[in-house]
């Protein structure tokens, strides 16, 4: 059977079965909402806690990633990080991985955050292989994984994209195909490589006006009205009690950890280099958020603030 729907006796199309893996704070409930969409999921981690969860919601549990993906049409990962991705995938060398044990035809959507380059190994193998591979990083936090409005960002050949779409779409409220393989991986670092700047820039402007004797919530307004105006200002101002129900009015928590920005930027960084690309700006920033999360790596990116001002923590 391949990715494409089955069409039973009477004609009516029924859903792949599906084989996920990583359950983590972003997987479990994306995994959940496959589940509430009525599809049939076979499910992996490392973590005993999360599997169970999951087999409470209706899941059945593997014993490793094979089994996961044994005798289902979909595979999809969420997981750490591009060595993670690679364990899975290729194996410890290259060849005796998921992959290899995966029948032709197969739809392989991976949503980890990783380097373009390592999700482009991943789907040049896959398509020696006959398989449909994807790279589909997600942005849209916790927030956006629980009520199934995550973006979803892709990258490989349209016929996968187009098969792989009516899932996406459960988990997901913008889906992109960016591009060929890779694309969706350097689009994300993009977006979130000028989002660290832009925050980064935004915490450093507000603080400037605040030691100068301004109010942090006047000159956020006048900066929304003026040419600086920017997504942070707007919805993710990182100076406490500025907004209502924004991580820095709660002591930093929740939203999107400071170290996982770290990660996108290195990433941005790493690709950067691979391509030749300057991006000067991109490479302050990742020094920022690298001094940051020594100390404040759990807390939100948006209190990158307190290299400013240490009061804010």
């Amino acid at each position: 059977m391949t990715t494409r729907d089955a069409t039973s006796s009477e004609g009516k199309t029924s859903k792949p079965k599906i084989g996920f893996i990583g359950l983590g704070n972003m997987g479990a409930p994306m995994a959940e909402n496959l589940l509430k969409a009525g599809y049939t999921l076979k499910v992996y981690d490392l973590s005993a806690e999360a599997t169970q969860r999951l087999q409470q919601a209706g899941a059945s549990v593997a014993s490793s990633p094979e089994d996961a993906a044994s005798n289902a049409q979909v595979v999809i990962s969420m997981l750490p990080a591009g060595r993670h991705v690679h364990a899975v995938f290729l194996g410890d060398s290259g060849s005796n991985g998921l992959l290899s044990t995966l029948p032709k035809g197969t739809l392989v959507i991976d949503s980890s955050t990783i380097a373009a380059a390592d999700a482009r190994k991943v789907a040049d193998e896959a398509t020696k292989l006959g398989i449909d591979f994807l790279d589909a990083p997600v942005s849209g936090g916790t927030g956006g994984a629980i009520a199934g409005t995550l973006t979803f960002i892709v990258g490989g050949q349209p016929e996968a994209f187009a098969k792989a779409k009516p899932i996406l779409d459960v988990m997901g409220k913008n889906i992109f195909h960016a591009g060929d393989h890779g694309a969706g991986q350097v689009a994300k670092i993009c977006n979130n490589m000028m989002l660290g700047i832009l925050m980064a820039g935004t915490a450093e402007a507000i603080n400037l006006g605040v030691k100068n004797g301004l109010d942090a919530k006047v000159l956020s307004d006048i900066m929304l009205q003026g040419s600086g105006r920017n997504w942070a200002l707007e919805v993710y101002n990182p100076y406490p009690q500025v907004m209502e129900n924004v991580p820095s009015s709660n002591s930093y928590k929740g939203g999107f950890m400071a170290n996982l920005m770290q990660k996108d930027l290195n990433l941005a960084m790493e690709t950067a280099k691979d391509t030749g690309a300057k991006t000067p700006m991109g490479a302050k920033a990742t020094e920022l958020y690298d001094a940051h999360v020594v100390e404040h790596g759990e807390k939100d990116f948006s209190s990158i603030m307190a290299l400013h001002d240490s009061s804010v923590l």
